[in-house]
């Protein structure tokens, strides 16, 4: 089952296996992909779908320095060529739109003010252009700038099409802006946006509606991770988790995404499996960050009906050809956690495909 074709959106993946998005740093102060990127990009285009790393719509949501953006006519050219790489070789390439919220600082972000749903800072140091420097205090997003961030978020999905991806997948896990909002630790807002669950899911439901209609649902998809408790977010009240992601799955499901991504240490879960009867869609799975995901736990989640398809990084980074080395059970290379993040291509492009001994 895993190595067999699916149908997401318009498009048919000619397996279940889906390249995670994976913050990589390699597009220099300028976030513009160059040819490091277009090469990295390329080498794993036999992935039934290449998810691109956390793509910033506006400088204000850049979280870290080397990020890419699809914010400027530069930007998008780089990806164009990083897309046309891609479909050259056969694949497939969605673009993960990630708005970093409070997860920035004014010296990555060209001295832009960091904002967030409430203004409480994440504790901690983050890494700048100019060294570690504490997280700010964000400005909390007055009722009225709410549709201007949206709307950034719309305008580098369409620029996300502009530059030839195939979609766009929106980034409302792992703490970022999106995810900001659903926590009710960095979500402490009094108006309409909120309080309730139905208020903190509120602006992502916004959001996703004004992408789907600049877009099209068929090109849409959305990233989640109820529980993952990074970067400041506590979701750890079983019952308000519940009730937040129902109220956000139950009204995006009528809108027929591309699909429903989920990161979460247990897929097979009573949380996840729920989620994903609500959505009633194409649905993705990723075990992610705690442990790495196993050719034996992909083929069991997607063979035993837990999902139409499988979300990995840390294989996908070290083995361009994972889609061949897992079919056939051929060994793997060891990721180097080192060169995870950084310059060059060492631990990036120079990963080699299978070759018998």
């Amino acid at each position: 089952m895993l190595f067999s074709p699916l149908t997401l959106g318009e498009l048919e993946l000619p397996n279940r296996l889906v390249m995670a998005p994976l913050t990589r740093v390699r597009t220099g102060q300028e976030g513009v992909p160059g040819p490091l990127v277009v090469e990295h990009y390329r080498q794993r285009a036999s992935l039934g779908l290449i998810v691109s790393e956390g793509i910033y719509p506006s400088p204000a949501g850049r979280s870290y320095p080397g990020q890419p953006g699809l914010a400027t006519p530069e930007q998008i050219a780089g990806w164009k060529k990083v897309t046309d790489a891609v479909h050259a070789e056969g694949g497939r390439i969605f673009a993960q739109i990630m708005h970093g919220g409070r997860v920035s600082h004014e010296d990555i972000n060209g001295g832009h003010r960091v904002v967030a749903p409430s203004a409480i800072a994440v504790e901690g140091e983050t890494r700048t252009y100019n060294g570690k420097q504490p997280h700010p205090v964000p400005h909390e997003l007055s009722t009225d700038e709410l549709p201007v961030v949206r709307e950034e978020i719309v305008t580098a999905s369409r620029n996300a099409i502009e530059a030839g991806f195939d979609g766009v997948e929106l980034h409302s896990a792992n703490g970022y802006l999106l995810h900001e909002f659903l926590a009710p630790n960095t979500n402490v807002r009094t108006d309409s946006y909120g309080g309730s669950p139905e208020n903190r899911a509120r602006f992502v439901i916004e959001t996703v509606n004004a992408v789907v209609e600049a877009l099209g649902a068929n090109r849409v998809g959305i990233r989640i991770s109820p529980e993952h408790n990074v970067q400041g977010i506590e979701e750890t009240d079983v019952a308000d988790v519940r009730a937040t992601y129902d109220v956000l799955v139950n009204s995006i499901a009528p809108l027929d995404l591309a699909y429903l991504s989920i990161l979460h240490a247990e897929p097979t879960g009573d949380l996840v499996q729920d989620l994903r009867s609500r959505f009633n869609g194409t649905f993705l799975v990723n075990t992610g960050f705690g442990v790495i995901t196993t050719r034996e736990e992909a083929l069991s989640l997607v063979a035993d009906g837990h999902a139409d398809a499988v979300v990995v990084g840390r294989p996908a980074i070290a083995n361009p050809d994972l889609a061949r080395r897992w079919r056939e059970g051929l060994p793997l290379n060891e990721p180097d956690p080192s060169t995870f993040y950084g310059e060059g291509p060492k631990g990036y492009t120079d990963y080699p495909v299978y070759q018998p001994a």
